[in-house]
This record gives C-alpha cells, sequence and structure tokens, in this order.
C-alpha cells in the first residue's frame, strides 16, 4: 500500500510538473508541495547565471552540480577536493544552503540549465523537504520532478542520481528510517531519462552504523574529509558518464 501511494504521487507530481496533465484534470489540493516551484534565493540564481556566463568563456561547461547545502559546500569544506577532481570539468556548482526541490524547481524553470549541454549532471537533493516536515511520499514526488525537468533541460546529459545522504548520529534516529524509505523509491528511478542511480551512504558511516563527527561534524554537513570520501566513492561512475 505504502509503495502504491508512493507512485500515484509521484505520477500526479510528474503529470502537473512536466506538462503531461493540464491544471484542469486534476484537483488543486493534489498537488505536492514538493512539486511546486517556489522563489527563494532569487539573488543567488542571478548570480549563478553571472557566473555561468563566467565559466562559458572559458569552454563548455561539461558537468553540473544540483543540490543544497550540501552541494553548496564544494565551495566551502569542499573546494580543494572540487578543485582537484571537478574544476577541470569547467563545472557549474548550482547548489544552494536551504533548498528544498520546489525551491530547485523554480530555479530550473528560471533557465539556471537552459541551452546547456553538459555530459553529466551530479543531483543530491530531498534531506531539506524531511527536514521540514514534508512528508517521505512528498519527497519522493519532489525529487522525481526534479529529476524529470533536469531530463527535459537538458536531454542529452546522464544524471547521476545520489541517494539521500544519512543525518543524525545513530542509527536510530528518525532521519534514518525516513531517508531510507526515500532512497528505496529514488533507485526505481535507474535506468530512466538517463539516471544513474547511486548510493554512497555507507562510506560515510561507521560499522556500527554511526555517522562520525570526523566527517559530518554536525551529523548532516560533510567537512572536508567527508567530501573527499564523496569525490571518491563517485570517482568510478562520473569517469565513465564524461566519456
Amino acid at each position: 500500500m505504502h509503495s502504491r501511494r508512493t507512485m500515484l504521487a509521484a505520477l500526479l507530481c510528474l503529470g502537473l510538473s512536466c506538462g503531461f496533465l493540464k491544471a484542469d484534470d486534476a484537483k488543486p489540493d493534489t498537488k505536492p508541495k514538493s512539486c511546486t516551484p517556489a522563489e527563494k534565493n532569487a539573488d543567488r540564481h542571478k548570480k549563478f547565471m553571472k557566473d555561468r556566463e563566467e565559466l562559458e568563456k572559458a569552454g563548455p561547461i561539461q558537468l553540473i552540480f544540483e543540490g543544497d547545502s550540501i552541494t553548496d559546500g564544494w565551495r566551502g569544506g569542499g573546494k580543494a577536493v572540487f578543485e582537484e577532481n571537478y574544476k577541470k570539468y569547467n563545472t557549474f556548482n548550482t547548489g544552494i544552503g536551504g533548498d528544498q526541490t520546489q525551491h530547485l524547481l523554480y530555479r530550473l524553470n528560471e533557465g539556471e540549465i537552459d541551452g546547456l549541454h553538459p555530459k553529466a549532471v551530479m543531483l543530491m537533493i530531498g534531506t531539506n523537504n524531511l527536514g521540514s516536515k514534508q512528508s517521505v511520499e512528498d519527497t519522493i514526488a519532489g525529487v522525481t520532478c526534479v529529476v524529470k525537468t533536469i531530463h527535459e533541460k537538458v536531454p542529452e546529459a546522464k544524471i547521476l542520481l545520489l541517494a539521500v545522504f544519512p543525518r543524525g548520529m545513530k542509527p536510530d534516529d528518525h532521519f534514518r528510517g525516513e531517508i531510507k524509505q526515500v532512497n528505496e523509491e529514488l533507485s526505481k528511478l535507474n535506468g530512466k531519462d538517463n539516471v544513474t542511480y547511486l548510493d554512497i551512504g555507507e562510506k560515510f558511516l561507521e560499522p556500527d552504523g554511526t555517522l562520525p563527527k570526523a566527517i559530518m561534524p554536525d551529523a548532516l554537513h560533510p567537512n572536508a574529509k567527508g567530501y573527499k570520501i564523496w569525490a571518491e566513492a563517485v570517482q568510478p561512475t562520473l569517469d565513465e558518464m564524461m566519456k
């Protein structure tokens, strides 16, 4: 029953967000908040568009990062790892702290990646939906909408969809169970719309499931060591995508 409700929510989201259904075909209160583009960080979006112009002066943007503060952190704690591994691809990082799926959808709809021809897009989004008390089902629907929108914007690009990273120091933290449910459904997107799903969450954890402060001090955001683990874990997959 849970899986059926989840799939119905995702299908409804895709139909409304991506144009398969007309607004009159569905009840107005059935569209998940996670699939409704919502303006946030408009100034940051404008700066991204300027960043994009500067990047394009150096050549084609081959790789795009999409996400929230965890992706945004490639500019902070992950900067050295980013420079070493991704600068060569003229990578465009559009991660913004605090963003949920609806905020990323807003930016995508405002043309953030329109007209680009990247080889790959690395996406990880959804933890802030859960953190804001949105349901597991709505979070799944929101991520599904983001994936579909990215595919429509850059149809030739390969999408590396990362499982939502673990959060909460202890394995019995309530977020762990919700994230597991989200990731189980997101894994079903593997092979669709140029998507490769990859779950690297265990790379950050101790054998007993503890999330160590030495990797994620606040049990949510990676530090420099965490970003190195991330880069090493995705490297084989990204190498294939970037060929």
